[in-house]
């Protein structure tokens, strides 16, 4: 996901996008949705297969 629809759906939850990284905004969506703020912490292994992010997350390293 490009960081403009990152930014759009932070937003969209109420959260400031200023001055935030793409993970960081990521774990604040996360934490907003009532999840794991965990996005890039995976060693390689994800069990949450739900997760929006989880591609993103496990080949971004």
């Amino acid at each position: 996901m490009d960081i403009t629809m990152v930014r759009e759906k932070a937003k969209a939850l109420g959260i400031k996008t200023a001055r935030k990284n793409t993970t960081d905004l990521i774990k604040s969506i996360q934490k907003a949705e009532g999840n794991f703020p965990c996005f890039k912490t995976a060693n390689g292994f994800c069990d949450q297969v739900d997760c929006l992010w989880r591609t993103d997350c496990l080949s971004s390293k």
